[in-house]
């Protein structure tokens, strides 16, 4: 969990830096998770993993800045997907967690990507974006 979640980002990051460093330009954006703001019983190897990625994020925004290349993390919630599905009666149970009142969408999230990978977001950088429904208010 560890190595896929965490690991698996810093050495992407890594690889595709190089090339946005010389053109003095680019965005990084990790996908992580509500679950270290929240806590979620039984996910801590997953919880520690993307709170990892705020740290990385966070330290690699800093070093790269002056570059022009902006590293921030989108914080799902609950989502509709084939995992969250196979959840069956829990799945209405979590919806009931979130304020908006329904679960999140994959294009929820696919706009927001879309979002802080163009030029409007140009100086938006070491955040963290809860796409939530409002679950992990004050994130």
């Amino acid at each position: 969990m560890l190595s896929v979640n965490l690991d698996g980002a810093f050495y992407t990051a890594r690889a595709a830096l190089a090339s946005m460093i010389r053109q003095r330009s680019g965005s990084i954006i990790f996908i992580g998770s509500i679950s270290p703001f929240i806590g979620i019983p039984g996910q801590a190897n997953y919880a520690a993993a993307k709170a990892g990625l705020v740290g990385l994020a966070r330290s690699l925004a800093k070093e790269v800045a002056t570059r022009n290349v902006t590293v921030n993390v989108l914080a799902p919630g609950f989502i509709e997907t084939d995992m969250t599905n196979a959840l069956g009666e829990a799945k209405g149970g979590m919806a009931a967690l979130i304020p908006m009142g329904r679960i999140g969408q994959p294009g929820d999230i696919a706009g927001v990507v879309g979002f802080l990978a163009s030029d409007q977001s140009r100086y938006i950088t070491g955040q963290v974006l809860a796409v939530d429904g409002g679950m992990a208010m004050g994130l």
